[in-house]
């Protein structure tokens, strides 16, 4: 069964998330901070988290770090903070999706189903470019035999443009396919994320190309 960790000091809104959740066939395990939440990431295999941005002890944002130094599952944050810096900060920081509150929990159960649904599917098969080397399944990217650490959105980003060699992928495409529909930010998080992943890949971020008036490509002639 799908497992579920929500990390937020406000029990009301935990209990609403655990029992819809419940409905939706998920099992919901709570935290009442960050700390918590780090400490259960350490302890237990979860499936997404849903992290609070303002939490005692430990805030959301440095939880996310701190979990995705253990493993790559996928982040929702959770704030009633609407600030655009707050967005893009979480989505540098490699989470999946920001909720702001109040929030329909109908609606946080759509996103956790494209989000679940996204992470499943990704191709299984590894994706090769001389000594660049990605493998899905672990979710491990290699440069000459020596790996790369790459934030969630950085290695999704890499899989798709790998999957889509030599054809000239634009922003919103990317947004739409990448970050999904219902992204909240602009498409300047995609130059950002680009930036970062050039540089993550070394010698072989030059084969990302700018394709000038429509977004970007993987060169693989």
């Amino acid at each position: 069964m799908t497992r579920i960790l929500i990390a937020d000091d406000e029990l009301k809104i935990r209990e609403v998330i655990k029992e819809y959740g419940k409905v939706n066939g998920y099992t919901v395990i709570e935290a009442n901070d960050g700390q918590e939440a780090v400490e259960l990431c350490e302890k237990e295999h979860f499936d997404l988290v849903i992290l609070d941005i303002m939490m005692p002890r430990m805030d959301g944002f440095t939880a996310c770090k701190q979990i995705h130094t253990k493993t790559n599952v996928p982040i929702i944050m959770l704030s009633a903070r609407t600030e655009e810096y707050d967005k893009l900060y979480g989505f540098d920081l490699g989470i999946d999706d920001y909720v702001t509150k109040p929030f329909s929990p109908k609606e946080l159960m759509a996103r956790i189903r494209v989000i679940l649904d996204r992470h499943q599917t990704k191709p299984s098969k590894g994706l090769e470019f001389e000594g660049l080397c990605v493998n899905p399944t672990a979710h491990t990217v290699t440069v000459n035999h020596e790996e790369v650490k790459l934030t969630n959105k950085e290695f999704e980003l890499l899989v798709y443009l790998m999957s889509n060699k030599n054809v000239a992928l634009s922003r919103e495409r990317l947004l739409d396919d990448v970050w999904g529909f219902d992204y909240y930010g602009d498409d300047r998080t995609i130059d950002t994320h680009i930036k970062m992943l050039r540089q993550s890949i070394r010698q072989y971020g030059e084969r990302i190309v700018t394709v000038r008036g429509v977004g970007y490509k993987f060169n693989a002639d």
